[in-house]
């Protein structure tokens, strides 16, 4: 990823080892007139918030973590405009997550809402709620495993954003609000889960997604004023293009043409379904 990282690396395994030991952890870094900001956070197992934070701070985490098995990571580089938080292994390794009082792992990470900002997101057995309204996002790649997964443009982007790529494994997200994301391209690799994709909100003209979902179930929520063109290339799927009228080989809005926003849609699929869900 171009620019500086953020790295935040949290893993919570167990095996037939005694009851954790949960200890805090807080780290933060004032703001001194960085313009740009690259930031990956990587979660293996746990519950992890993401927001923005106050104006006068570049970053800000609190941690709990597992002691007996981890260590807090808080490294800034000023030459290379690089920050590590998270946590690192202690040397014992190999163990797995056996039940959900094992992922009691929790950060709460605060972003600047000053600097333009690359996000990447990899989460793994985790729960995650990640509100980027009023962060500066330029490009944001988002990867999930077995995890429940919110992702939220609750108000608009103040940027433009180049792109949006989800991977969604065995896992359940939403991604609430992307008309306000003002990303040109939303991507989206599904593999088995359950997936909406909400594409409310005001401030992106016009946008592309092109989503390929293999086995599961995708949703896409619609507002009634977006004239939408969908092109689907399915193989034993589900698509209802309830809403739509045909246009050669696509579906439209019967009021594409003068609509002031536009979203072109590329539908892949093979074993899934894909619902339209309409709203005002």
């Amino acid at each position: 990823m171009r620019g500086t990282a953020l790295t935040l690396v949290l893993a919570c395994w167990a095996g037939s080892l005694p009851a954790q030991t949960m200890r805090p952890f807080s780290t933060y870094r004032q703001q001194h007139g960085e313009t740009r900001l690259g930031a990956r956070l990587e979660f293996a197992a746990g519950t992890v918030r993401v927001l923005a934070g106050r104006p006068s701070e570049l970053y800000r985490m609190s941690l709990s973590y597992d002691a007996e098995r981890f260590r807090p990571l808080s490294r800034y580089d000023k030459a290379s405009g690089a920050v590590t938080l998270g946590v690192e292994s202690s040397g014992n390794t190999g163990l797995r997550v056996v039940s959900t009082e094992h992922l009691k792992q929790m950060a709460v990470v605060e972003l600047s809402p000053r600097t333009d900002l690359s996000l990447g997101l990899a989460l793994g057995a985790s729960d995650a709620d990640l509100d980027v309204g009023g962060l500066r996002i330029t490009a944001l790649q988002l990867e999930t495993g077995a995890s429940r997964t919110t992702l939220r443009f609750s108000a608009p982007n103040p940027v433009r954003c180049r792109s949006a790529t989800i991977s969604a494994g065995a896992a359940e997200v939403s991604v609430i609000g992307l008309g306000n994301s003002r990303c040109d391209e939303v991507q989206l690799e599904g593999g088995v889960g359950k997936v909406l994709l909400d594409f409310t909100g005001t401030s992106t003209p016009a946008q592309r997604a092109v989503l390929t979902l293999a086995v599961g179930e995708l949703t896409l929520r619609l507002p009634r004023h977006l004239g939408v063109r969908i092109s689907a290339d399915k193989f034993l799927s589900r698509f209802e293009p309830a809403g739509l009228v045909r246009r050669g080989s696509d579906y439209v809005t019967p009021d594409f043409d003068p609509s002031a926003r536009h979203l072109d849609l590329v539908v892949k699929t093979a074993m899934g379904g894909v619902k339209l869900e309409w709203v005002n």
